[in-house]
């Protein structure tokens, strides 16, 4: 074998003014939601436990330091390749080139330059450190903070797009001001990587092996295995016990190989997390943060508190306690993927990325519970968020995991083991106490940061319609945003204020009023590419093709449409015909929406379910 070494670098030191290339057979970009929002909340959260505002840049100098693995390269002519280690080299420059137009945009008076962490310049032409040619064009899109459309663009190009919007989405507020530069500051400085480096095609992937196979620690699941089956004494109970995790353990990895550790989490939080670090200088990770990090530890630590000390403790934990939480969370799990009758409210959550859900859904949960009681605490917890979120979201306020960790915490803490009609009554009294819902805020709009929630709301409110007038589910397509088949936030009017000067004097007022929600529609994306730039009249006759909601603003949509107008007299919301389309209209069109959100996500279904 050939040199290697192995170098610890900070993350300045690995990227700045250092390219690195991927061969054509490495796998794509694979990195899923979950994984960037843990990168985010590992690093924001270590950083915040030595930030105290008033702090001097150089003080960052001694705070603590984090350390984000290793990666291997391999020489090759002069050239660095990435062997081990490009999802997170990717997404470590997605976050770099984020932090870098969050400086520019908020105009910061003080910035930290790193440009050269994310591109070089050679002969007056710039070119990414990490650098991918089919990536390039999407990349610079992002590095501009400009929307790219992925339209027929690989796996990775789609996963870069959707993870960067993921980092804007979960990037906490408090670190968006006075702060950010001293996080970026940490973070190029204070995280470091270990650089594996070999001169051999050969040898980087024999350490790879080495590191992956033969050589691969035990993961936290397997080190709570030993500890528990080893204080069962009982060796047939031992062996019985060993049998059922082994099984259940296959069965999680074949949903999908991060959904192990996942569900551990989020059954000992639900059941036993009672603290959760504060976000100040020098707290200490509590029983939240530590279950998130080292669950195996954390239970070996705490096993007095949970009961567990005599080796049927032990048993039970696991044939009791163990079977039920997990095969629960598998429940959940293929709920948020599909629609489930009786759960739908789990993929709608789902789909707007919200990930604290699992952990609230399992809280109420006991494993006295039968299958009947389970569904039904399912379905009102998931109903809570759907409405606290859809809320949020119609204010312009924040669903992000660093945003709703605390408050969610404690609507975990407050349900936890709680019977249907108390935990009904719980979560409606939360809703009661909100202050912003859908009469709040009058002037909802889109914009580049709210579009894909936007979406899901629309198609919440389109399959609404649908399904209430009697035609089946349509929600699995509205959601879907890719592909040629896919749907899109269509603006009724098209962009040409010039057609509108009657009513608005500026273009800036006319396009703030065409962004609000009564003048949106959900439709194909070959809709919009073939009728979007044409005035409304000449639109009209083709909306009348399209679903309920949009064909409700042609008049032949109230003629022989027995299940609509039923659906128009019994709910009494006040659907019309618009012959035209003026400020007027799109104003009557956003109140129609407002309630009809108001039917679909109201604070007294939970009453409702449960019965008087």
């Amino acid at each position: 074998m050939r040199e290697i070494r192995g170098d610890a670098r900070s993350v300045n030191q690995l990227l700045k003014g250092v390219k690195y290339s991927i061969d054509y057979y490495q796998r794509e970009y694979r990195w899923e939601d979950k994984h960037i929002k843990e990168l985010i909340n590992d690093l924001t959260s270590r950083f915040l436990e030595d930030y105290e505002p008033g702090h001097e840049r150089r003080q960052v100098e001694d705070y603590s330091h984090y350390f984000l693995g290793s990666i291997i390269i391999v020489n090759r002519d002069g050239a660095n390749y990435i062997v081990d280690g490009q999802q997170r080299l990717t997404s470590l420059t997605l976050l770099l080139i984020y932090l870098r137009n969050l400086q520019k945009e908020g105009n910061y008076s003080e910035q930290v330059n790193i440009d050269e962490l994310i591109f070089s310049e050679r002969y007056g032409e710039k070119s990414f450190n990490l650098q991918v040619e089919e990536r390039t064009a999407c990349m610079e899109a992002l590095f501009r903070g400009e929307s790219f459309d992925c339209t027929g663009k690989s796996e990775s190009v789609q996963n870069l797009v959707s993870r960067y919007e993921d980092i804007d989405d979960c990037f906490p507020e408090e670190l968006r001001k006075e702060a950010l530069p001293y996080f970026i500051d940490w973070l190029i400085q204070n995280v470091h990587l270990v650089q594996i480096t070999v001169y051999s095609d050969e040898d980087a992937y024999m350490i790879f092996e080495t590191m992956n196979d033969r050589g691969l620690s035990l993961t936290a699941t397997e080190m709570l295995k030993g500890y528990l089956l080893a204080n069962i004494s009982d060796e047939d109970k031992r062996d019985k016990a060993n049998h059922r995790w082994k099984a259940r353990i296959t069965q999680l990895n074949e949903i999908d190989k991060d959904v192990e550790a996942d569900a551990f989490k989020a059954w000992f939080r639900s059941q036993y997390a009672m603290t959760i670090r504060e976000r100040k200088k020098g707290a200490k990770p509590r029983d939240f943060d530590r279950i998130g990090t080292e669950f195996h530890r954390w239970i070996r630590d705490s096993s007095d508190t949970l009961g567990l000390v005599h080796s049927n403790d032990f048993y039970r934990f696991i044939e009791t306690d163990f079977d039920f939480y997990t095969r629960q969370y598998m429940r959940v799990v293929e709920a948020s993927q599909a629609l489930t009758p009786g759960l739908e409210h789990v993929r709608y959550n789902a789909d707007h990325g919200f990930t604290l859900q699992n952990m609230l859904l399992l809280a109420p949960l006991c494993p006295e519970d039968n299958d009947e009681v389970v569904r039904l605490k399912l379905n009102l917890v998931s109903r809570f968020i759907d409405i606290l979120i859809t809320w949020r979201l119609w204010n312009f306020r924040s669903i992000a995991y660093s945003t709703m960790q605390y408050s969610m915490f404690l609507v975990m803490r407050d349900i936890r083991g709680l019977e249907p009609c108390r935990l009904s009554r719980t979560l409606h009294g939360r809703l009661a106490n909100e202050q912003e819902t859908f009469t709040s805020n009058d002037r909802l709009r889109v914009h580049q940061q709210n579009r894909r929630y936007l979406h899901r709301i629309l198609a919440r409110i389109t399959d609404y319609v649908e399904t209430q007038s009697g035609n089946p589910s349509r929600y699995a397509e509205y959601v879907n945003e890719r592909g040629k088949n896919r749907f899109e936030v269509e603006h009724i009017w098209a962009n040409k204020p010039e057609r509108h000067t009657d009513e608005f004097a500026h273009s800036a007022d006319f396009n703030e009023y065409r962004d609000r929600i009564g003048g949106l529609l959900l439709l194909p994306k070959t809709f919009n590419s073939s009728y979007g730039s044409l005035p409304y009249e000449e639109k009209l006759k083709h909306y009348n093709t399209q679903n309920l909601l949009a064909r409700s603003l042609h008049p032949l949509c109230y003629d022989h449409n027995p299940g609509f107008l039923a659906f128009r007299a019994r709910s009494g919301l006040p659907f019309k015909p618009h012959e035209q389309f003026r400020k007027a209209d799109l104003e009557e069109r956003g109140v129609l929406y407002r309630k009809i959100a108001e039917k679909i996500w109201d604070p007294d279904q939970l009453l409702r379910e449960v019965g008087p």
